[in-house]
């Protein structure tokens, strides 16, 4: 007897998805709750669990296809291995699926073709990619052994474990992908963008084409807060079980500035503006499939220690895929640490319906004047981006001057000065 699994219910307003990747192949073993494919949302991916033990059935539909909740994704056997039935061949793809090393690879960023990825590069899985970030293995180095030489879990846990070896040549196979003749060198692909890409892109244009965008900048001094880190950092670690970053001063001294300015924190609903009382802050963190932006609820609750808890535990979730889409609802205001990845300066981009967003950048020495000296200070550049139609630029200008001075002397923020 067979059973079912169908499409979970993905959240609110979420009505489809589309297929990532199969964990679990025809014939596999299966054990009750561990997950067999993964489904990509507009937010999330989601592994899907097996309702029963037993073995894989047929896959009823193919990665890349788009599948409706409740729709059937494949069947679970009774029995062992060897009585399920044998895989039906799937349709090659329209297009090739976009792979992490096209991200990473410094031959796919100069447009040259990996060479462990064969001719037609292979999707990587949230599992897959969680496993490359975790091993450091090259995707682009390693044969894949899954449907159509997708790269699976095995494959890359197997190659760190494996010292490394020239990769033997492919065999000749058709080239699928280049679009100009192979004699050239030049090659060009055409991936789909993934649902989450799609919607980023269409939410930005939005925000575009909706707010009344400006960005105001400053900079601040960021020689006191170093060396409060630096001097407890470690009896912060020992107490609390998390490093000690920048984000939790940043955080706590924004919810501190949306007080002093509430427009800052509020939202325009047609033809009325929202005012909120609290502060449930969006923070930017790194994903395998790209940024994503869980929510600090009432952050302007929460300790320092709190915040950075509640950071480090979006980071490590957002790398193993296991965000949940409610955590990443809501929001009054948001912050984007673009110096994590060396940016000196950027205009960030407002996330809807809020109003503004806040820009933090890297930190480098730069001569400032202070008492009248030449001296060298760690400084870094802060930009508010804001919707003009609700908040003036005297509003901005003051938000970021008392983040700046929160900043400059975190004593302020234990006190609430």
């Amino acid at each position: 007897m067979a059973t079912e699994v169908n499409v979970p219910v993905l959240g609110e307003s979420i009505v489809e998805a589309t297929v990532g990747e199969w964990l679990k192949q025809p014939g596999d073993p299966v054990k009750a709750d561990e997950p067999i494919v993964s489904l990509e949302t507009d937010k999330v991916a989601v592994e899907v669990p097996s309702p029963v033990a037993g073995v894989m059935g047929q896959h009823a539909v193919a990665v890349g296809d788009n599948v409706a909740v409740g729709a059937l994704l494949a069947t679970i056997e009774e029995g062992a291995g060897a009585s399920a039935p044998a895989p039906a061949p799937a349709p090659a793809p329209a297009t090739p699926a976009p792979t992490l090393a096209s991200a990473v690879s410094p031959a796919a960023t100069a447009g040259q073709q990996a060479p462990g990825s064969g001719d037609t590069p292979a999707a990587l899985s949230p599992s897959v990619r969680r496993a490359v970030l975790e091993t450091g293995v090259d995707p682009a180095t390693v044969r894949g052994t899954g449907k159509d030489g997708r790269l699976t879990k095995d494959d890359v846990l197997a190659a760190a474990a494996t010292p490394a070896a020239p990769a033997p040549a492919p065999a000749a196979e058709p080239v699928q992908t280049p679009s100009v003749a192979a004699s050239t060198g030049r090659k060009e692909e055409r991936v789909r963008m993934t649902r989450l890409r799609q919607t980023v892109a269409k939410r930005l244009k939005d925000a575009q084409n909706t707010a009344a965008m400006l960005t105001t900048f400053n900079d601040v001094d960021m020689s006191a807060v170093i060396e409060a880190r630096t001097k407890y950092k470690d009896l912060f670690e020992k107490k609390h079980g998390v490093r000690l970053g920048f984000m939790g001063f940043f955080v706590k001294a924004a919810c501190m500035a949306l007080k002093d300015v509430p427009a800052v924190n509020a939202q325009i609903d047609g033809e009325e503006i929202v005012y909120h009382d609290y502060a449930d802050i969006s923070v930017a963190v790194s994903a395998p499939q790209g940024l994503v932006v869980p929510v600090i609820r009432d952050a302007d609750q929460l300790s320092v220690a709190g915040i950075e808890k509640t950071i480090g535990d979006f980071g490590k979730r957002a790398k193993d895929g296991t965000l949940k889409m409610e955590e990443m609802k809501g929001g009054t205001f948001t912050i984007s640490n673009g110096g994590v990845f060396g940016s000196l300066m950027s205009t960030p981009i407002i996330n809807p319906p809020q109003s503004a967003v806040l820009g933090l950048h890297r930190i480098e020495d730069r001569p400032v004047v202070r008492d009248g000296q030449v001296v060298v200070r760690p400084m870094m550049y802060l930009a508010l981006s804001y919707d003009h139609r609700l908040i003036d630029g005297r509003e901005a200008v003051t938000f970021l001057v008392a983040l700046k001075n929160a900043i400059e002397d975190p004593t302020r923020i234990l006190i609430d000065l």
